[in-house]
């Protein structure tokens, strides 16, 4: 069942939605944008609630709600991932496809944002009624999705599993095998391999490029990683073979932390057995329960990976990193940004730094589109070449036009230009 909702009711209080607005109207004052442009920019272009009953394994009939926000549409179709979670809120799931959508802008793909939700915690769930529920889900916003409208992919709670049955389900619904309505799907359904290490691989990347400018390289300069999931370990695992030296890794449990430089295919191996970094152990490594004080280390690097708002005003002045890679979505407030800008402190933003898993998408959609199949090589390459001529358009358009403020605030007057331009162009506004 599908409800259409009244605009800004259900998300205007919302925090997370708020911040977002907050953002695009410091940009906005930056590009000079009409307050009826911002206005225009700040709302979705479609807001869809869904009802979904499943028949729990007990017998009993529960129901949950979902959401999937189109942000806007102006640079091509909708691009976003779908979070099954027990704090997703219809404010959360709008501003996820605001960001969305400068994202996409910022890595000059033909995409806009876009972001679905499912309250629940999936935990709680068998393997048959996750999937009762994904194909409920799915079924009930597949009128509004599509290979040329809008193409979801995983996010927090949901993997390629998830995305094998909204492929099917959408194919059955259709009558044919709609390859490209999906990504991250399962390697055998289209999918790509590399697409689990991308978000890694491409924060790595960022940080390569940024310690080229900053540094003149990458190699002897150490690096802590906040946060050892997806992201954190693939992010660890490029720069130590690129020649950066690991020093300190963490996880929720806390962190390790070496200054001559840690065996980082080691941690991970820990890490995968035990679940818990901190059960590593070799000569001259420090353990610690504490995985905020990682952020503190003198490190040349520092990559949050792990959550939002790890850097904050509190610890901000005890930061010591002179580059700052954003693995993870948000970990630097904007008053904790402000203060590294004016220590000189580089912050590549999340935007920019943690593009690689929607750039691996496109490269997935528009093989499958196409009918045709890469190579896990040929697909790293086209996104290493893709990240590496974004970031040093971005950087350098930063330096010329808009040094006086933090990278993200260029990041993101670059993005949101570049969207209302094709808005212009196609006579929206």
């Amino acid at each position: 069942m599908t409800e259409r909702v009244p605009y800004a009711s259900l998300y205007e209080n919302d925090p997370v939605y708020q911040m977002a607005v907050n953002q695009l109207r410091e940009s906005a004052n930056i590009l000079g944008l009409a307050d009826d442009v911002v206005e225009v920019l700040r709302h979705p272009e479609k807001l869809i609630q869904v009802k979904i009953t499943i028949k729990r394994d007990s017998g009993k009939l529960e129901t949950f709600l979902g959401w999937r926000s189109q942000h806007n549409s102006a640079l091509g179709p909708y691009k976003g991932g779908v979070r099954y979670a027990e704090t997703v809120t219809p404010g959360e799931v709008v501003a996820l496809s605001m960001w969305m959508t400068w994202k996409c802008a910022l890595a000059g793909l033909p995409y806009g944002g876009g972001k679905g939700g499912v309250r629940v915690n999936p935990k709680t769930l068998s393997l048959r009624e996750l999937e009762e529920l994904s194909r409920k889900y799915f079924a009930a916003i597949a009128r509004e999705v599509g290979p040329d409208i809008d193409i979801p992919a995983p996010d927090v709670g949901t993997n390629p599993q998830v995305m094998g049955w909204y492929f099917d389900e959408y194919s059955k619904l259709a009558g044919y095998p709609a390859w490209g309505v999906i990504t991250a799907k399962p390697v055998e359904l289209g999918g790509l391999y590399v697409r689990v290490i991308s978000t890694g691989y491409g924060v790595a990347l960022s940080a390569r490029e940024a310690a080229r400018k900053l540094f003149g390289g990458l190699e002897g300069k150490t690096v802590a990683v906040h946060g050892f999931g997806n992201v954190g370990i693939y992010a660890a695992k490029y720069l130590a073979e690129w020649g950066a030296i690991v020093v300190a890794i963490s996880d929720s449990k806390g962190y390790v932390y070496n200054p001559k430089g840690l065996n980082v295919e080691n941690v991970i191996e820990v890490k995968a057995k035990t679940d818990a970094v901190t059960n590593y152990r070799e000569e001259g490594v420090k353990v610690s329960n504490n995985h905020m004080e990682l952020l503190e280390l003198p490190v040349d690097i520092l990559v949050p990976a792990a959550i939002e708002n790890v850097i904050t005003k509190d610890n901000v002045e005890r930061v010591k990193a002179k580059l700052i890679v954003e693995g993870a979505n948000g970990p630097t407030t904007p008053e904790a940004d402000k203060v590294l800008h004016d220590k000189g402190v580089v912050v590549v933003p999340d935007i920019l730094a943690n593009a690689g898993g929607v750039v691996m998408s496109w490269i997935e959609w528009s093989h499958n589109k196409m009918g045709c199949f890469l190579t896990d090589e040929e697909a790293i390459s086209r996104l290493d070449k893709m990240m590496t001529l974004n970031f040093n358009r971005v950087f350098d358009e930063w330096q010329k036009k808009y040094s006086n403020y933090p990278m993200r605030v260029a990041a993101y007057v670059i993005a949101i230009d570049r969207v209302v331009k094709a808005m212009k162009l196609r006579g929206w506004i």
